[in-house]
C-alpha cells in the first residue's frame, strides 16, 4: 500500500529485512542478531589460516576482500571443509542472496546438520524475493524451539502471504502474538499484516471476519475504517471510526483518522473538533498537527494554521510535508521570503527522502 496518511506506520516492511542483514554482521558461527535463533551448528571450524583470514575480513565488513581469498581457496581446494559455509555467510552479509543460497546448498551437502546454513539459506531466499523456496527452511527453523523468536514467525507469515497461503499466515501470526489461530484477534493481526504488505482486499476480508467473531474487539473497526478511507469510501470509513470510538473513546489515533475522513468531505468544523480531541489525548504525534494546519487554512484561519504547522515542524523538522504547507500559508499571508525558504527546504527534504534506498 502506498505511503499515504494513516498508513504511514506500515511502510517500513523492508526494515526487518535490513535488520536480518545487519544481524549477520557477527561471527559466522553465530546466528544473525535480531532474527531467528538457531541451535548451535554442528560445523567444525577449520583451522586453515587462509580461511580464518577470510572470515576475519568478512567480520570487518571487507566482503570483497574476503570473497577474493575464498575464491582462491576454492580454486586450490574446492572440497575444503567449511569453505562453502564461509562463502555463503559472506555472500549473505554482502546481500548477494542468490549466490549465498548456492553456497549454503553445498554447505548442507557437506554437513546436513549445519543449522546456521539452514537458517541463512531460508532468509536468503526470503530476502531475494523467493518466498516459496524459503518456507520449508523457515518452517524447519521454527521446529527447533517450542517458542520460536517472533521474527521467525513474522518472516514465515510474510512468506505465506506472498504465496497466497493466507490460513497458514494467520497461524504464523497467531503464534507470533500468542493467540488462538481461529480467534478474532488472529484475524485482526493478520489483516493488519496483510495491509502492511499491500494485500488490501484480503485484509478487508480478514478484518470483517474479526468483527464478525467479536464485534467489540478493540481496533477492528478502526482497521476497517483505514481500509475504507484509503479507498475513498468515506461514509463507510466514518461509520467504522465512529463504531470504534463507541468501544474505544480514548484512542487518539481514531479521532485523527475520523477527522481525516471529514476533512476530505470538506466538513472542516467537525474535523477541527476531532483533531483537537486527538491532540488533547496525545500531543506527541505530528499527524494531527499537520492535518490541523490544512484544515485551518481551508477555513481561512491561516495564522492559526501557521502555529499548528510550526508545532509539527518542531516535533519532526525533517518532514517535508509541514514545511511545504507552511510555505503555502506564509505565501497566503504575504510573507514571501519565509514562504520561499520553507518551500525550498521542503523540496530539499523530499529529494533527500526520495534518494534513500
Amino acid at each position: 500500500m502506498k505511503k499515504l496518511g494513516v498508513f504511514f506506520l506500515f511502510v517500513a516492511a523492508g526494515s526487518l529485512a535490513h535488520a536480518c542483514v545487519s544481524g549477520a554482521q557477527t561471527r559466522s558461527a553465530q546466528p544473525p542478531a535480531h532474527s531467528i535463533d538457531t541451535p548451535k551448528s554442528n560445523q567444525t571450524v577449520p583451522q586453515d589460516s587462509a580461511l580464518s583470514d577470510a572470515r576475519r575480513l568478512s567480520e570487518q565488513g571487507k566482503f570483497d576482500e574476503a570473497l577474493a581469498k575464498l575464491e582462491v581457496l576454492a580454486l586450490k581446494d574446492p572440497e575444503l571443509k567449511g569453505l562453502a559455509h564461509a562463502l555463503g555467510v559472506t555472500y549473505y552479509k554482502k546481500s548477494d542472496y542468490l549466490k549465498a543460497t548456492a553456497s549454503f546448498k553445498k554447505a548442507l551437502e557437506e554437513d546436513p546438520g549445519d543449522n546456521e546454513a539452514v537458517q541463512l539459506m531460508g532468509l536468503s531466499y526470503y530476502l531475494a524475493g523467493r518466498p516459496a523456496e524459503a518456507i520449508a527452511l523457515l518452517e524447519k527453523v521454527q521446529t527447533w524451539y517450542p517458542s520460536a523468536n517472533v521474527d521467525a514467525a513474522y518472516i514465515l507469515g510474510v512468506c505465506y502471504m506472498q504465496t497466497k497461503d493466507y490460513p497458514s499466515a494467520r497461524k504464523a501470526f497467531a503464534k507470533m502474538f500468542a493467540v488462538p489461530a481461529d480467534s478474532a484477534a488472529s484475524y485482526l493481526f493478520t489483516a493488519r499484516m496483510l495491509l502492511r504488505q499491500d494485500f488490501g482486499p484480503v485484509a478487508e476480508e480478514y478484518a470483517k471476519k474479526a468483527v464478525d467473531l467479536d464485534p467489540k474487539l478493540p481496533l477492528a473497526h478502526s482497521l476497517l475504517g483505514e481500509l475504507y478511507l484509503y479507498k475513498s469510501r468515506l461514509p463507510e470509513a466514518i461509520e467504522q471510526f465512529q463504531k470504534e470510538l463507541e468501544l474505544n473513546p480514548g484512542e487518539a489515533a481514531v479521532y485523527y483518522k475520523l477527522a481525516d475522513a471529514y476533512s476530505r468531505l470538506q466538513k472542516y468544523e467537525e474535523a477541527e473538533k476531532l483533531l483537537q480531541r486527538s491532540i488533547w489525548l496525545d500531543a506527541t504525534s505530528t499527524g494531527p498537527y499537520i492535518l490541523m494546519g490544512k484544515v485551518l487554512e481551508k477555513k481561512g484561519e491561516t495564522a492559526l494554521a501557521v502555529r499548528a504547522l510550526q508545532r509539527a515542524i518542531a516535533m519532526d523538522p525533517n518532514n517535508s510535508i509541514p514545511h511545504y504547507l507552511l510555505g503555502q500559508a506564509y505565501r497566503e499571508l504575504g510573507r514571501t521570503e519565509e514562504a520561499e525558504r520553507e518551500l525550498k527546504l521542503s523540496e530539499q527534504l523530499q529529494i533527500h527522502q526520495d534518494a534513500k534506498p
